[in-house]
């Protein structure tokens, strides 16, 4: 017999493509065990409209017969299952005090989250950003890189490297990262933000949102500098760069970040877990609670970023 499944070419919130296949293949198992010696094909249809797979697509993968499973539900199921969320806000409302009910229910449909990553120039933000946005997208999150290169040649064109600047950077960053979170969005940031007043104001502006979370990629000065391929920190040294993080410009180490990972030890795949894991922690859970002190690294090509 043949499965159908639905997905769309890039998702846009709800379960993604890995997802349904999943939920598919555990539909064939529970079949296969009530009607023994049943063979299957799940075979994932790009599909963007609303409603089933029109008949004619099934034909031509082959079938001789076609079934809608969702338009096999009766009018009570459809009815119970359109009623879900109101369902769930009731049985809130019922179980929590007012005040905390109405937090609960902003909760749960504010689907909007910001992840802004900080560490140095070379430790690894932009490949563990761009791994985790992969990640997202497979699990049916809608996210959007801003990462600290392409943002200084694009929305920060023409800024300096002072202090003003560089605070000026994060804020631009925080802002369209925020209204990201604002319709629902995942923003992933991987600038230096190397003060602490510039990613509070991050952090600030995201909540009013949405989920935030604060990533330190902790990856030493001295292993930063063995993989700048680019020369920059040699630069800096020399004089040639001013005002470069980590060796002519301060870097104030987060004290209230989520998830603090040296890329030096463990797998991008790793530390993405982590901090997919930090995400699905309930956002009430004091920083210190959801923190991970564990080292996270070798997994791929880190690059040096922007200073």
């Amino acid at each position: 017999m043949l499965l159908l499944v639905p997905v769309r070419r890039r998702a846009t919130g709800g379960p993604g493509a890995d997802a349904l296949i999943r939920a598919t293949q555990g539909l064939a198992a529970e079949i296969t065990e009530q009607v023994p010696g049943t063979s299957w094909e799940i075979v994932a249809v790009p599909w963007s409209e609303d409603g089933p797979i029109p008949d004619d697509v099934a034909f031509a993968y082959g079938a001789e017969d076609v079934v809608d499973l969702e338009g096999r539900r009766s009018d009570v199921e459809r009815t119970a299952a359109a009623s879900l969320a109101s369902r769930r806000q009731a049985l809130t409302d019922k179980l929590y005090p007012s005040y905390s009910a109405v937090e609960l229910g902003v909760a749960q449909r504010a689907d909007g989250a910001v992840i802004l990553l900080t560490g140095l120039s070379g430790s690894g933000k932009s490949t563990i950003a761009r791994a985790l946005v992969a990640r997202l997208g497979q699990e049916g999150r809608n996210s959007t890189l801003l990462d600290g290169d392409e943002v200084r040649h694009h929305l920060s064109r023409g800024l300096g490297f002072d202090r003003r600047s560089r605070e000026l950077n994060v804020e631009r960053i925080g802002y369209v990262a925020s209204l990201i979170a604002k319709h629902g969005g995942v923003a992933v940031a991987a600038p230096i933000a190397p003060f602490a007043s510039g990613r509070a104001a991050v952090r600030s502006l995201a909540e009013t949102y949405g989920r935030f979370l604060l990533v330190h990629v902790s990856t030493p000065l001295d292993v930063c500098e063995q993989r700048d391929r680019k020369g920059l920190y040699a630069r800096a040294r020399s004089g040639e760069i001013p005002d470069f993080t980590g060796i002519s410009s301060p870097y104030e180490t987060p004290d209230d970040a989520d998830v603090a990972v040296d890329s030096t030890d463990r797998s991008i795949d790793e530390t993405v877990d982590l901090i997919i894991k930090a995400l699905s922690m309930p956002a009430s859970l004091e920083p210190s609670a959801r923190r991970s002190g564990a080292h996270v690294g070798k997994g791929g090509s880190l690059e040096a970023d922007e200073r």
